[in-house]
């Protein structure tokens, strides 16, 4: 993953904090902006302004429409189900796998008293504990910053050494990461998940393989000629009747998989938003 991936994680995190300024917000983040560097936080300010946050949209939206609703989604999704599965007792742990600039850790009380461990590429690591320093002052007691090279290190171990256990039912969370990795990338991540005990959860994401493969553009022709052709960032992807198999191959089952007609009725429409949200990313919720 040293392509290029680790500078795509402020972007998801502008979104989010710009969107704190609607009179709706699909999530309620008061960390976002404050982890932001100086450029980010000025871009974010000048968004309080209803003109400036359209132009923005409208420029996110020429590259991929839908993309802004869909990043706001795709986390409210994931948030959604990690408090259900901590309310409901048995999680002892969660491990955030590309961890990028999100703030769950910190603005989510429940986490407050469980070990979360953050991973993610060693310059992405770098630059987050920089930014909850002079945010916070400190890094919370519970939470472990993890640096990985997902196609080099090996998972299990780098999280031994940062005090994982791997006996521990844990919740993972897997966001924007496996469009950037290898197939042999995924699978040896999934080798690692395939250990967790009963009990366990997970949501990831991916991109569709019909939108990687060319076959079905979904209105982002400039998306895939950056990052797919150009800089050729995204390399793995799925297909949704399939991606039950392949959590089968290691232990774990799917529980649903969430897509434009889901954010849609879950969290547009009753805000009061109508935003496109785009096809061309899933997420996933499976268990062991």
């Amino acid at each position: 993953m040293s392509t290029g991936a680790d500078r795509t994680a402020f972007g998801p995190m502008v979104i989010v904090a710009a969107d704190q300024h609607e009179t709706h917000p699909l999530i309620d983040d008061p960390w976002a902006r404050r982890l932001l560097p100086a450029g980010g936080r000025l871009a974010v300010a000048l968004t309080r302004y209803r003109p400036i946050r359209r132009a923005m949209i409208a420029a996110t939206e020429k590259k991929i429409p839908g993309l802004w609703a869909s990043m706001l989604c795709r986390k409210r999704y994931i948030d959604d189900i990690l408090i259900a599965a901590l309310d409901d007792g048995g999680i002892e742990a969660v491990v955030i796998l590309g961890a990028g600039f999100d703030t769950r850790a910190y603005r989510l009380p429940a986490l407050a008293a469980i070990p979360v461990y953050e991973v993610d590429l060693p310059a992405n690591i770098d630059r987050k504990r920089a930014a909850l320093i002079q945010a916070l002052g400190h890094i919370p007691g519970n939470v472990t910053l993890v640096p990985i090279d997902f196609e080099t290190q090996n998972l299990a171990d780098t999280l031994a050494l940062h005090g994982y256990t791997a006996q521990r039912r844990t919740f993972f969370v897997w966001e924007a990461v496996t469009q950037y990795l290898t197939e042999d990338g995924v699978r040896r991540t999934f080798d690692v998940l395939a250990t967790a005990p009963t009990g366990s959860q997970l949501v990831f994401t991916y991109v569709r393989q019909d939108f990687l493969d060319g076959t079905t553009r979904y209105g982002a022709e400039a998306a895939y000629a950056e990052f797919v052709v150009k800089r050729q960032l995204w390399r793995f992807g799925m297909t949704p009747g399939h991606v039950a198999a392949f959590l089968a191959e290691y232990g774990w089952h799917e529980r649903e998989q969430a897509g434009p007609q889901e954010f849609r009725s879950r969290y547009l429409e009753p805000s009061a938003r109508a935003m496109p949200v785009s096809d061309i990313e899933h997420s996933v919720h499976a268990t062991r």
